[in-house]
Protein backbone atom coordinates (compact mmCIF):
# COMPACT_ATOMS: atom_id res chain seq x y z
CA UNK A 1 0.00 0.00 0.00
CA UNK A 2 1.38 3.42 -0.93
CA UNK A 3 1.77 6.09 1.40
CA UNK A 4 -1.12 8.14 -0.16
CA UNK A 5 -3.47 5.59 0.21
CA UNK A 6 -2.38 4.74 3.66
CA UNK A 7 -2.98 8.53 4.06
CA UNK A 8 -6.78 8.45 2.69
CA UNK A 9 -7.52 4.53 4.40
CA UNK A 10 -6.53 6.51 7.41
CA UNK A 11 -8.13 9.68 7.25
CA UNK A 12 -11.44 7.80 5.78
CA UNK A 13 -10.96 5.69 9.31
CA UNK A 14 -10.87 8.57 11.72
CA UNK A 15 -13.94 10.75 9.85
CA UNK A 16 -15.97 7.33 10.72
CA UNK A 17 -14.95 7.28 13.77
CA UNK A 18 -16.07 11.13 14.50
CA UNK A 19 -18.94 9.98 12.56
CA UNK A 20 -19.55 7.25 14.62
CA UNK A 21 -19.42 9.39 18.06
CA UNK A 22 -21.36 12.29 16.85
CA UNK A 23 -24.04 9.89 15.83
CA UNK A 24 -24.07 8.33 19.62
CA UNK A 25 -23.83 11.29 21.57
CA UNK A 26 -27.55 12.18 18.99
CA UNK A 27 -29.28 8.72 19.37
CA UNK A 28 -28.13 6.89 22.88
CA UNK A 29 -29.24 9.72 24.93
CA UNK A 30 -32.55 9.82 23.48
CA UNK A 31 -35.16 7.44 25.66
CA UNK A 32 -32.42 6.08 27.97
CA UNK A 33 -31.75 6.89 31.70
CA UNK A 34 -29.02 8.72 32.29
CA UNK A 35 -26.61 5.91 33.57
CA UNK A 36 -27.16 3.71 30.96
CA UNK A 37 -26.64 6.49 28.43
CA UNK A 38 -23.15 6.98 29.76
CA UNK A 39 -22.10 3.32 29.65
CA UNK A 40 -23.20 2.88 26.27
CA UNK A 41 -21.39 5.92 25.54
CA UNK A 42 -18.35 5.10 27.19
CA UNK A 43 -18.42 1.61 25.85
CA UNK A 44 -18.30 3.33 22.26
CA UNK A 45 -15.93 6.12 22.84
CA UNK A 46 -13.71 3.68 24.13
CA UNK A 47 -13.62 0.77 21.60
CA UNK A 48 -15.78 2.25 18.75
CA UNK A 49 -16.17 -0.69 16.37
CA UNK A 50 -16.97 -3.22 19.23
CA UNK A 51 -19.17 -1.10 21.21
CA UNK A 52 -21.50 -0.31 17.78
CA UNK A 53 -21.44 -4.00 16.85
CA UNK A 54 -22.95 -4.23 20.41
CA UNK A 55 -25.41 -1.91 20.65
CA UNK A 56 -26.77 -2.95 17.14
CA UNK A 57 -26.92 -6.40 18.80
CA UNK A 58 -28.51 -5.33 22.05
CA UNK A 59 -29.08 -1.63 22.17
CA UNK A 60 -32.97 -1.88 22.31
CA UNK A 61 -34.47 -2.63 25.44
CA UNK A 62 -37.66 -3.13 24.00
CA UNK A 63 -39.74 -6.20 22.33
CA UNK A 64 -40.86 -5.75 18.39
CA UNK A 65 -43.70 -3.79 18.02
CA UNK A 66 -46.19 -6.52 17.59
CA UNK A 67 -45.06 -8.54 20.94
CA UNK A 68 -45.72 -4.49 22.77
CA UNK A 69 -49.06 -4.98 20.84
CA UNK A 70 -50.08 -7.57 22.02
CA UNK A 71 -49.57 -7.48 25.63
CA UNK A 72 -51.55 -4.20 25.01
CA UNK A 73 -54.50 -5.83 24.08
CA UNK A 74 -54.63 -8.43 26.40
CA UNK A 75 -54.35 -5.71 29.67
CA UNK A 76 -56.99 -4.29 28.07
CA UNK A 77 -59.30 -7.39 28.15
CA UNK A 78 -57.81 -8.54 31.86
CA UNK A 79 -58.69 -4.63 33.00
CA UNK A 80 -62.00 -4.45 31.93
CA UNK A 81 -62.91 -7.43 33.56
CA UNK A 82 -61.23 -6.27 36.20
CA UNK A 83 -62.36 -2.62 36.65
CA UNK A 84 -65.71 -4.67 37.44
CA UNK A 85 -64.34 -7.34 39.86
CA UNK A 86 -64.16 -6.00 43.94
CA UNK A 87 -63.30 -8.64 46.29
CA UNK A 88 -61.46 -6.80 48.84
CA UNK A 89 -63.46 -7.29 52.12
CA UNK A 90 -62.10 -4.71 54.30
CA UNK A 91 -59.90 -1.91 52.85
CA UNK A 92 -60.42 -0.25 56.37
CA UNK A 93 -57.38 -2.64 57.43
CA UNK A 94 -55.02 -1.07 55.05
CA UNK A 95 -51.95 0.80 55.90
CA UNK A 96 -53.24 4.74 54.79
CA UNK A 97 -50.43 4.47 51.42
CA UNK A 98 -51.09 0.97 50.47
CA UNK A 99 -54.46 1.82 48.23
CA UNK A 100 -51.87 4.20 46.30
CA UNK A 101 -49.46 1.67 45.24
CA UNK A 102 -52.54 -0.92 44.76
CA UNK A 103 -53.67 1.72 42.12
CA UNK A 104 -50.42 2.65 40.84
CA UNK A 105 -50.03 -1.52 39.99
CA UNK A 106 -53.20 -1.92 38.65
CA UNK A 107 -52.78 0.87 35.99
CA UNK A 108 -49.21 -0.62 35.30
CA UNK A 109 -49.81 -3.95 35.48
CA UNK A 110 -53.72 -4.34 34.67
CA UNK A 111 -54.61 -6.74 37.54
CA UNK A 112 -56.52 -5.59 40.21
CA UNK A 113 -56.11 -6.65 44.00
CA UNK A 114 -58.65 -9.14 45.46
CA UNK A 115 -58.93 -10.02 49.09
CA UNK A 116 -59.67 -14.16 50.68
CA UNK A 117 -56.54 -15.79 49.84
CA UNK A 118 -54.42 -17.73 51.82
CA UNK A 119 -50.42 -18.36 51.25
CA UNK A 120 -47.98 -20.72 52.45
CA UNK A 121 -44.27 -20.28 52.08
CA UNK A 122 -41.85 -23.28 50.61
CA UNK A 123 -38.42 -22.91 51.52
CA UNK A 124 -37.39 -26.65 50.78
CA UNK A 125 -36.14 -27.18 47.35
CA UNK A 126 -37.38 -30.56 47.10
CA UNK A 127 -40.57 -30.36 49.01
CA UNK A 128 -41.72 -27.25 46.71
CA UNK A 129 -41.65 -29.02 43.91
CA UNK A 130 -43.35 -32.33 45.31
CA UNK A 131 -46.11 -29.67 46.13
CA UNK A 132 -46.25 -28.69 42.92
CA UNK A 133 -46.54 -32.54 41.78
CA UNK A 134 -49.27 -33.22 44.46
CA UNK A 135 -51.33 -30.60 43.49
CA UNK A 136 -50.70 -31.63 39.77
CA UNK A 137 -52.08 -35.01 40.29
CA UNK A 138 -55.54 -33.24 41.46
CA UNK A 139 -56.07 -31.50 38.69
CA UNK A 140 -59.29 -32.21 36.87
CA UNK A 141 -59.29 -29.34 33.93
CA UNK A 142 -55.85 -27.67 32.93
CA UNK A 143 -52.37 -27.65 34.46
CA UNK A 144 -50.10 -24.32 33.30
CA UNK A 145 -46.40 -24.32 33.59
CA UNK A 146 -44.17 -21.54 33.29
CA UNK A 147 -40.54 -21.21 33.97
CA UNK A 148 -37.23 -19.78 33.05
CA UNK A 149 -35.51 -23.25 33.30
CA UNK A 150 -37.46 -26.35 32.77
CA UNK A 151 -35.26 -29.67 33.27
CA UNK A 152 -35.72 -33.03 33.62
CA UNK A 153 -34.02 -34.46 36.18
CA UNK A 154 -33.88 -36.93 39.35
CA UNK A 155 -34.81 -33.32 41.38
CA UNK A 156 -38.06 -32.86 39.04
CA UNK A 157 -38.52 -36.29 38.51
CA UNK A 158 -41.96 -36.75 40.03
CA UNK A 159 -42.99 -33.53 38.60
CA UNK A 160 -42.83 -34.99 34.80
CA UNK A 161 -44.69 -38.06 35.96
CA UNK A 162 -47.46 -36.02 38.19
CA UNK A 163 -47.65 -34.25 34.55
CA UNK A 164 -48.27 -37.15 32.57
CA UNK A 165 -50.74 -38.66 34.56
CA UNK A 166 -52.90 -35.57 34.27
CA UNK A 167 -52.16 -36.25 30.56
CA UNK A 168 -53.42 -39.55 30.90
CA UNK A 169 -56.33 -38.44 32.65
CA UNK A 170 -57.62 -35.94 30.29
CA UNK A 171 -56.36 -32.97 31.46
CA UNK A 172 -54.80 -30.15 29.28
CA UNK A 173 -51.45 -29.58 30.44
CA UNK A 174 -49.23 -26.68 28.88
CA UNK A 175 -46.21 -25.89 29.42
CA UNK A 176 -43.91 -22.36 28.59
CA UNK A 177 -40.28 -22.52 28.76
CA UNK A 178 -37.56 -19.84 28.19
CA UNK A 179 -35.50 -20.73 24.72
CA UNK A 180 -32.43 -19.17 25.44
CA UNK A 181 -31.80 -20.15 29.14
CA UNK A 182 -33.84 -24.03 29.00
CA UNK A 183 -31.90 -24.50 25.81
CA UNK A 184 -28.69 -23.92 27.85
CA UNK A 185 -28.99 -26.42 30.98
CA UNK A 186 -27.25 -29.84 30.32
CA UNK A 187 -30.20 -32.24 29.57
CA UNK A 188 -32.38 -29.70 27.71
CA UNK A 189 -33.06 -32.04 24.71
CA UNK A 190 -34.00 -34.96 26.73
CA UNK A 191 -36.32 -32.43 28.40
CA UNK A 192 -38.37 -31.41 25.15
CA UNK A 193 -38.73 -35.15 24.29
CA UNK A 194 -40.13 -36.16 27.41
CA UNK A 195 -42.46 -33.35 27.01
CA UNK A 196 -43.36 -34.55 24.08
CA UNK A 197 -43.83 -37.62 25.06
CA UNK A 198 -46.32 -37.13 27.97
CA UNK A 199 -48.23 -35.32 25.57
CA UNK A 200 -48.16 -32.04 27.00
CA UNK A 201 -48.69 -28.74 25.13
CA UNK A 202 -45.71 -26.77 25.45
CA UNK A 203 -43.69 -23.59 23.74
CA UNK A 204 -40.78 -21.60 23.80
CA UNK A 205 -40.96 -18.05 25.17
CA UNK A 206 -39.24 -15.25 23.66
CA UNK A 207 -37.51 -17.79 20.81
CA UNK A 208 -34.39 -17.03 19.02
CA UNK A 209 -34.73 -18.24 15.86
CA UNK A 210 -34.08 -16.06 12.97
CA UNK A 211 -34.59 -18.33 10.23
CA UNK A 212 -38.35 -18.26 11.38
CA UNK A 213 -38.89 -15.11 11.36
CA UNK A 214 -38.45 -14.78 15.32
CA UNK A 215 -35.96 -12.63 17.11
CA UNK A 216 -35.46 -9.66 18.99
CA UNK A 217 -32.91 -8.42 21.53
CA UNK A 218 -31.06 -12.41 22.31
CA UNK A 219 -30.66 -11.26 26.58
CA UNK A 220 -34.63 -10.02 26.68
CA UNK A 221 -35.41 -13.35 28.64
CA UNK A 222 -38.79 -14.33 30.28
CA UNK A 223 -37.70 -14.85 34.01
CA UNK A 224 -41.20 -15.83 35.18
CA UNK A 225 -41.84 -19.21 37.68
CA UNK A 226 -45.21 -19.73 38.34
CA UNK A 227 -47.83 -22.79 38.42
CA UNK A 228 -51.38 -23.03 38.18
CA UNK A 229 -54.27 -26.50 38.19
CA UNK A 230 -57.81 -25.44 37.62
CA UNK A 231 -57.63 -21.69 38.37
CA UNK A 232 -57.87 -22.55 42.18
CA UNK A 233 -53.78 -23.43 42.99
CA UNK A 234 -51.40 -21.63 42.28
CA UNK A 235 -47.16 -21.44 42.92
CA UNK A 236 -44.76 -18.74 42.14
CA UNK A 237 -41.58 -17.64 43.42
CA UNK A 238 -37.68 -17.65 42.85
CA UNK A 239 -37.38 -21.49 41.57
CA UNK A 240 -37.29 -23.13 38.61
CA UNK A 241 -38.05 -26.20 37.64
CA UNK A 242 -34.23 -28.21 37.22
CA UNK A 243 -31.96 -29.26 40.41
CA UNK A 244 -30.79 -27.40 43.10
CA UNK A 245 -26.99 -27.85 40.65
CA UNK A 246 -28.43 -26.31 38.22
CA UNK A 247 -26.74 -29.24 36.64
CA UNK A 248 -23.54 -27.19 35.95
CA UNK A 249 -20.21 -28.75 35.77
CA UNK A 250 -18.86 -25.33 37.02
CA UNK A 251 -21.56 -25.89 40.04
CA UNK A 252 -20.86 -29.31 41.10
CA UNK A 253 -17.22 -28.56 40.95
CA UNK A 254 -17.59 -25.47 43.59
CA UNK A 255 -20.69 -27.61 45.28
CA UNK A 256 -22.73 -24.96 45.00
CA UNK A 257 -26.28 -25.50 46.00
CA UNK A 258 -29.50 -22.64 45.47
CA UNK A 259 -31.55 -22.01 48.14
CA UNK A 260 -34.91 -20.57 47.14
CA UNK A 261 -38.41 -19.45 48.44
CA UNK A 262 -42.08 -20.80 46.97
CA UNK A 263 -45.48 -19.47 47.90
CA UNK A 264 -48.46 -21.59 47.15
CA UNK A 265 -51.41 -19.95 47.14
CA UNK A 266 -55.05 -20.64 46.78
CA UNK A 267 -57.65 -18.01 46.62
CA UNK A 268 -59.59 -15.28 43.63
CA UNK A 269 -55.30 -14.34 43.39
CA UNK A 270 -55.03 -17.40 41.41
CA UNK A 271 -56.93 -15.96 38.90
CA UNK A 272 -53.68 -13.25 38.74
CA UNK A 273 -51.55 -15.80 38.21
CA UNK A 274 -53.33 -17.57 35.84
CA UNK A 275 -53.76 -14.06 34.01
CA UNK A 276 -49.89 -13.70 33.15
CA UNK A 277 -50.21 -17.35 31.98
CA UNK A 278 -52.83 -16.66 29.37
CA UNK A 279 -51.14 -13.54 28.55
CA UNK A 280 -47.44 -15.17 27.43
CA UNK A 281 -49.18 -18.04 26.06
CA UNK A 282 -51.12 -15.87 23.93
CA UNK A 283 -48.26 -13.91 23.17
CA UNK A 284 -46.01 -17.34 22.04
CA UNK A 285 -48.81 -19.23 20.25
CA UNK A 286 -51.72 -17.02 19.00
CA UNK A 287 -54.37 -19.24 21.07
CA UNK A 288 -56.56 -17.37 22.96
CA UNK A 289 -57.85 -18.79 25.91
CA UNK A 290 -59.40 -16.30 27.96
CA UNK A 291 -62.80 -17.41 26.96
CA UNK A 292 -62.21 -21.18 27.89
CA UNK A 293 -59.04 -21.76 30.08
CA UNK A 294 -59.83 -18.38 32.41
CA UNK A 295 -61.45 -19.41 36.17
CA UNK A 296 -63.19 -15.66 36.83
CA UNK A 297 -62.01 -14.74 40.79
CA UNK A 298 -65.64 -14.73 42.02
CA UNK A 299 -65.75 -18.13 41.15
CA UNK A 300 -62.70 -19.24 43.15
CA UNK A 301 -62.90 -20.18 47.07
CA UNK A 302 -62.70 -17.46 48.91
CA UNK A 303 -61.42 -17.61 52.57
CA UNK A 304 -63.74 -15.55 55.30
CA UNK A 305 -61.28 -16.23 58.22
CA UNK A 306 -59.10 -13.59 60.29
CA UNK A 307 -55.45 -14.30 58.48
CA UNK A 308 -56.95 -14.03 54.93
CA UNK A 309 -54.98 -11.95 52.84
CA UNK A 310 -55.08 -9.03 50.20
CA UNK A 311 -52.97 -9.94 46.95
CA UNK A 312 -51.90 -8.74 44.19
CA UNK A 313 -50.26 -9.90 40.97
CA UNK A 314 -47.82 -7.59 39.27
CA UNK A 315 -46.88 -8.75 35.92
CA UNK A 316 -43.23 -6.71 34.31
CA UNK A 317 -40.96 -6.60 31.39
CA UNK A 318 -39.86 -4.98 28.18
CA UNK A 319 -43.61 -5.44 26.59
CA UNK A 320 -44.49 -2.58 29.35
CA UNK A 321 -44.10 1.13 28.87
CA UNK A 322 -43.17 1.37 32.82
CA UNK A 323 -40.64 -0.44 34.74
CA UNK A 324 -43.69 -1.72 36.84
CA UNK A 325 -41.87 -4.00 39.36
CA UNK A 326 -38.85 -0.81 39.82
CA UNK A 327 -41.90 1.25 40.45
CA UNK A 328 -43.59 -1.07 42.93
CA UNK A 329 -40.28 -1.51 44.89
CA UNK A 330 -39.57 1.87 44.91
CA UNK A 331 -43.61 3.09 46.58
CA UNK A 332 -43.15 0.12 48.76
CA UNK A 333 -40.07 1.33 50.14
CA UNK A 334 -40.99 5.26 50.26
CA UNK A 335 -43.80 4.27 52.24
CA UNK A 336 -42.41 1.92 55.41
CA UNK A 337 -42.86 3.53 58.20
CA UNK A 338 -40.87 1.00 60.74
CA UNK A 339 -38.69 -2.21 58.74
CA UNK A 340 -37.57 -2.78 55.14
CA UNK A 341 -36.00 -6.28 54.19
CA UNK A 342 -34.92 -6.87 51.12
CA UNK A 343 -33.79 -10.29 49.88
CA UNK A 344 -32.19 -10.26 46.22
CA UNK A 345 -29.36 -12.71 44.74
CA UNK A 346 -28.46 -10.14 42.09
CA UNK A 347 -28.54 -6.65 44.06
CA UNK A 348 -27.55 -3.89 41.37
CA UNK A 349 -30.04 -1.50 41.74
CA UNK A 350 -30.41 1.69 39.77
CA UNK A 351 -30.09 5.29 41.85
CA UNK A 352 -33.19 5.81 42.50
CA UNK A 353 -33.61 2.34 44.36
CA UNK A 354 -30.65 3.20 46.31
CA UNK A 355 -31.76 6.67 47.51
CA UNK A 356 -35.02 5.18 48.13
CA UNK A 357 -32.93 2.33 50.34
CA UNK A 358 -30.77 4.67 51.93
CA UNK A 359 -33.20 7.18 52.85
CA UNK A 360 -35.48 4.84 54.79
CA UNK A 361 -32.61 4.61 57.00
CA UNK A 362 -31.71 7.92 57.33
CA UNK A 363 -35.22 8.33 58.26
CA UNK A 364 -34.36 5.92 61.09
CA UNK A 365 -36.26 2.50 59.68
CA UNK A 366 -35.03 -0.86 60.25
CA UNK A 367 -33.31 -1.50 57.12
CA UNK A 368 -31.83 -5.08 56.36
CA UNK A 369 -30.61 -6.53 53.38
CA UNK A 370 -29.85 -10.53 52.34
CA UNK A 371 -27.42 -11.74 50.03
CA UNK A 372 -24.98 -14.77 49.42
CA UNK A 373 -21.65 -14.83 50.68
CA UNK A 374 -20.51 -15.88 47.38
CA UNK A 375 -21.42 -15.51 43.77
CA UNK A 376 -22.26 -17.90 40.64
CA UNK A 377 -22.21 -14.57 38.37
CA UNK A 378 -18.81 -12.62 38.78
CA UNK A 379 -19.70 -9.68 37.00
CA UNK A 380 -22.76 -9.29 39.12
CA UNK A 381 -21.50 -10.42 42.04
CA UNK A 382 -18.66 -7.57 41.66
CA UNK A 383 -21.12 -4.77 40.93
CA UNK A 384 -23.29 -5.44 43.56
CA UNK A 385 -20.22 -5.57 45.73
CA UNK A 386 -19.83 -1.93 44.69
CA UNK A 387 -23.19 -0.84 46.41
CA UNK A 388 -22.08 -2.32 50.32
CA UNK A 389 -20.15 0.65 51.51
CA UNK A 390 -22.89 3.58 50.66
CA UNK A 391 -25.61 1.17 52.03
CA UNK A 392 -23.59 0.46 55.11
CA UNK A 393 -22.31 3.91 55.96
CA UNK A 394 -25.92 4.37 56.01
CA UNK A 395 -26.58 2.36 58.11
CA UNK A 396 -28.34 -0.65 56.32
CA UNK A 397 -27.50 -3.61 57.66
CA UNK A 398 -25.97 -6.37 55.40
CA UNK A 399 -26.55 -9.65 56.15
CA UNK A 400 -24.19 -12.80 54.31
CA UNK A 401 -25.68 -15.96 53.26
CA UNK A 402 -23.06 -18.25 53.44
CA UNK A 403 -21.75 -20.48 50.50
CA UNK A 404 -21.79 -22.91 49.16
CA UNK A 405 -25.24 -21.78 48.68
CA UNK A 406 -26.29 -19.16 46.54
CA UNK A 407 -29.59 -17.16 48.58
CA UNK A 408 -31.64 -16.88 45.02
CA UNK A 409 -35.31 -16.24 46.90
CA UNK A 410 -36.16 -12.96 45.93
CA UNK A 411 -38.78 -11.41 48.06
CA UNK A 412 -39.40 -7.58 50.39
CA UNK A 413 -41.16 -6.98 53.24
CA UNK A 414 -42.23 -3.88 55.06
CA UNK A 415 -43.40 -3.17 58.39
CA UNK A 416 -45.77 -5.48 59.74
CA UNK A 417 -48.00 -6.69 57.26
CA UNK A 418 -47.26 -6.26 53.43
CA UNK A 419 -44.80 -8.02 51.51
CA UNK A 420 -44.00 -9.04 48.03
CA UNK A 421 -42.77 -12.64 46.59
CA UNK A 422 -41.68 -13.36 42.83
CA UNK A 423 -39.47 -13.89 40.29
CA UNK A 424 -37.49 -10.80 40.22
CA UNK A 425 -34.15 -9.56 41.89
CA UNK A 426 -33.32 -5.74 42.60
CA UNK A 427 -31.50 -5.38 39.86
CA UNK A 428 -31.66 -3.46 36.59
CA UNK A 429 -31.52 -6.71 34.10
CA UNK A 430 -34.83 -7.66 36.20
CA UNK A 431 -36.19 -3.74 35.91
CA UNK A 432 -35.82 -3.22 32.63
CA UNK A 433 -34.84 -6.91 30.27
CA UNK A 434 -36.22 -9.56 31.79
CA UNK A 435 -40.35 -10.70 32.10
CA UNK A 436 -40.95 -11.08 35.97
CA UNK A 437 -44.43 -11.57 38.08
CA UNK A 438 -44.78 -10.84 41.60
CA UNK A 439 -47.20 -10.91 44.06
CA UNK A 440 -48.44 -7.85 46.50
CA UNK A 441 -49.45 -9.44 49.95
CA UNK A 442 -51.06 -7.37 52.51
CA UNK A 443 -51.59 -9.57 56.21
CA UNK A 444 -50.23 -9.80 59.18
CA UNK A 445 -49.68 -14.03 59.19
CA UNK A 446 -48.07 -13.72 55.81
CA UNK A 447 -45.19 -11.37 56.96
CA UNK A 448 -44.81 -13.34 59.86
CA UNK A 449 -44.12 -16.44 57.85
CA UNK A 450 -41.49 -14.02 55.87
CA UNK A 451 -39.85 -12.92 59.71
CA UNK A 452 -39.21 -16.70 59.99
CA UNK A 453 -37.82 -16.96 56.88
CA UNK A 454 -35.59 -14.13 57.73
CA UNK A 455 -34.78 -15.24 61.13
CA UNK A 456 -33.15 -18.51 59.28
CA UNK A 457 -31.22 -16.32 57.16
CA UNK A 458 -29.38 -14.57 60.49
CA UNK A 459 -29.28 -17.99 62.19
CA UNK A 460 -27.09 -19.64 59.37
CA UNK A 461 -25.60 -16.36 57.80
CA UNK A 462 -23.48 -13.47 59.29
CA UNK A 463 -23.26 -9.56 59.44
CA UNK A 464 -21.58 -7.73 56.96
CA UNK A 465 -19.57 -4.66 59.36
CA UNK A 466 -18.62 -1.24 57.98
CA UNK A 467 -14.97 -1.86 59.70
CA UNK A 468 -15.07 -5.40 57.86
CA UNK A 469 -16.38 -3.72 54.74
CA UNK A 470 -12.71 -0.90 55.08
CA UNK A 471 -10.65 -3.97 55.23
CA UNK A 472 -11.52 -4.64 51.70
CA UNK A 473 -8.42 -4.84 49.20
CA UNK A 474 -8.54 -1.97 46.47
CA UNK A 475 -8.12 -4.37 44.03
CA UNK A 476 -11.50 -5.95 45.08
CA UNK A 477 -13.08 -3.01 44.54
CA UNK A 478 -11.43 -2.00 41.58
CA UNK A 479 -12.80 -4.67 39.91
CA UNK A 480 -16.47 -3.85 41.99
CA UNK A 481 -16.67 -0.79 40.25
CA UNK A 482 -15.98 -1.88 36.59
CA UNK A 483 -18.01 -3.81 37.17
CA UNK A 484 -20.85 -1.33 38.16
CA UNK A 485 -19.95 0.69 35.47
CA UNK A 486 -21.07 -2.18 32.84
CA UNK A 487 -24.16 -3.14 35.06
CA UNK A 488 -25.63 -0.07 33.38
CA UNK A 489 -25.61 -1.26 29.93
CA UNK A 490 -29.75 -2.03 28.92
Amino acid sequence: MSAETANIVGGVLILVDLAIRIAALIIIPRNRKPTAAMAWLLAIFLIPFVGILLFLLIGSYKLPKKRRERQHEIDRVIAERGDQLDLVTDRSQWPTWFASVVEQNRVLGALPAVGGNTAHLIGDYQASIDAMAADIDTAERFVHVEFYIVSLDTTTTGFFAAMERAVQRGVIVRVLLDHISTGRSATHEATYAELDRIGAKWSFMLPVQPMKGKFQRPDLRNHRKLVVVDGRVGYLGSQNLIDRSYNSKKNLARGLQWQELVARVTGPIVTGINAVFLSDWYAETDEVLLATENVPAEQVAFDTSPDALDCQVVPSGPAYDGENNLRQFLALVNSAQRQVIITSPYFVPDEAMVYAITSASFRGLDVQLFVSEIGDQGSVWHAQRSYYGALLRAGVRIWLYPGPYILHAKHLSIDDDVAVIGSSNMDIRSFALNFEVTMLVRGASFVAQMRDVEAGYRAIGRELTLEEWEREPASATFLDGIARLTSALQ
